[in-house]
């Protein structure tokens, strides 16, 4: 019988280890696998493993657990304990001792599923064969069952932050050839939950590897183009799903989607604001509701934009307009429709990374002097985008950046109340990014300077660009914690110092 080697814990959280680890001698009859072992694949020993134990015995000791039955369980080494008892079944036929196997039976585990799961986990973690999703299946289960002492122990042990066992039983639903791409590339446990997040999109996989890759590249720890990447993965996959709830909803109401016409075939549908009543009046979506044409297509941002289905058969006229033949002008149109299109909804995804970034440096204890500076600059210059933010009292913004937890509800106020005297330039730094957020939201705005439309990442004024180079350069110096997206980078590609070179 094995005698006990430590002392079960008295207190939650109260961790007594083996002082000088006893070891003992088992029959490998009486050893089971432990219900807690990490590795649920390739469980069985190979036959150099049992080769070796039939010539030497088990040299490396095992650590298993009591089990009320009198057996005891095994949470490392059960494919050795395996191996042993295959070569005792055959050791009198062959001439060979019966041997025993070393064992650290730890009674102080009984009851601690979530401890012995861990170090069963540390255990096969780096020996050859364990699948990544018994790593991922493990860690999660793991960090369930522990306590709060234990489980922080465990998360430093393994390099992971204290949403593991969350992002390991979202990484689980990847396939297993998929982990292990994601492993090989050297994505970590977060990252590979995020694939999972946005494994749907197409080329996700591929843009996230190629993304780490230039991280990686940088060598200074930072994963500035990994954010971005999955800001941009993540807008197109809302995309996405608008388009599905449009689809849905269109059919639901019993409204046709038009489809794209076969090649070679025209198309008679025209959208309502082409066309008109018998009588010469407009068409709209209330008054054409009853046509049997009723139907629909989807712009751009996923929006219906209704259409008669053939408004010859249902006595429609069309608005008199001259036609004009299609042009490679035309085409020259659509081409730049459609860029205009993915730089719009490239500059408001980049909105995400920047403002996690601007968050993390707000919540520092030490901001960057390059960002006092530049608030401090802007607020005392007064540039007239900041007067009109002021003007509009919106801080739901302010409040973000400054860390609320429920911007809409919380005051900005309140909010920058709790930071220390000494963080008084974080506070002062996070409403000028605030106004500058604001300023930059949204890809199209008015500049009153030159009287025109513009598009920001076309043409972003000189404090705009200035802004987002200051962050590219904070990013930098956080070893590459931040990286402008391609959007931001090309806009502001004419403001920089070497530009005129």
């Amino acid at each position: 019988m094995a005698i006990a080697v430590s002392t079960p814990p008295t207190e939650p959280g109260a961790h007594v280890e083996e002082d000088a680890p006893q070891i003992v001698y088992l029959d490998p009859a009486l050893v089971v696998r432990d219900e807690c072992n990490a590795r649920e694949e390739d469980t069985e020993p190979d036959e150099d493993l049992i080769n070796s134990v039939k010539a030497i015995g088990v040299e490396e000791t095992i650590s298993v657990r009591p089990r009320p039955d009198g057996t005891y369980g095994a949470f490392k080494g059960w494919r050795r304990a395996q191996a042993q008892h295959f070569a005792n079944a055959t050791a009198e036929q062959d001439g060979r001792p019966v041997r025993k196997i070393k064992a650290h039976v730890r009674e102080d585990l009984v009851g601690r599923d979530g401890w012995t799961r861990f170090l069963s986990l540390v255990e096969n973690k780096h020996r050859e064969g364990m699948s990544e999703r018994d790593i991922l299946k493990s860690s999660e289960l793991a960090l369930i069952d522990m306590d709060e002492v234990e489980r922080s122990q465990a998360a430093k042990a393994l390099g992971v932050g204290r949403n593991a066992a969350k992002q390991a039983r979202a990484a689980q639903k990847l396939d297993d050839a998929t982990l292990r791409r994601a492993a090989a590339g050297g994505m970590d446990l977060e990252q590979t939950a995020q694939l999972a997040e946005v494994e749907n999109v197409p080329g996700a996989e591929r843009r996230l590897l190629r993304a780490l890759e230039r991280d990686h590249e940088e060598g200074n720890g930072g994963r500035g183009h990994w954010d971005q990447a999955m800001a941009q993965l993540k807008a197109e996959q809302a995309d996405a799903a608008a388009r599905i709830k449009a689809v849905e909803d269109l059919k639901a109401a019993d409204i046709p989607l038009l489809g794209t016409p076969g090649y070679g075939k025209k198309d008679p549908s025209r959208p309502l604001t082409e066309l008109t009543t018998g009588l010469g009046n407009p068409l709209t979506e209330d008054n054409h509701k009853g046509c049997p044409g009723h139907s629909a297509r989807l712009d751009e941002e996923q929006k219906p934009v209704w259409h008669c289905s053939d408004p010859a058969a249902h006595g429609h006229k069309v608005r008199p307009t001259p036609k004009k033949p299609k042009t490679e002008e035309d085409e020259q149109k659509a081409e730049e429709r459609a860029r205009t299109v993915a730089h719009n909804r490239a500059w408001k995804a980049a909105a995400g990374p920047r403002q996690e970034f601007i968050k993390r440096l707000v919540r520092g204890k030490n901001l960057p002097d390059e960002a006092r500076v530049f608030a401090q600059r802007i607020m005392l210059e007064l540039p007239r985008f900041y007067g009109k933010w002021a003007d509009k009292q919106r801080t739901e913004t302010l409040a973000l950046l400054l860390g609320a937890k429920d911007p809409k509800s919380e005051s900005a106020a309140d909010v920058a109340a709790s930071f220390p005297k000494s963080r008084l330039a974080n506070v002062l730094f996070a409403q000028v990014a605030a106004a500058f957020e604001d300023d930059i939201r949204e890809p199209k705005k008015f500049d009153t300077a030159r009287m025109t439309q513009v598009f920001l990442w076309e043409s972003p004024d000189r404090h705009q660009a200035s802004y987002l180079l200051l962050l590219e350069s904070l990013g930098q110096a956080d070893n590459g914690s931040y990286q402008l997206s391609e959007v931001e980078d090309q806009a502001v590609a004419p403001h920089r110092p070497d530009a005129s070179a």
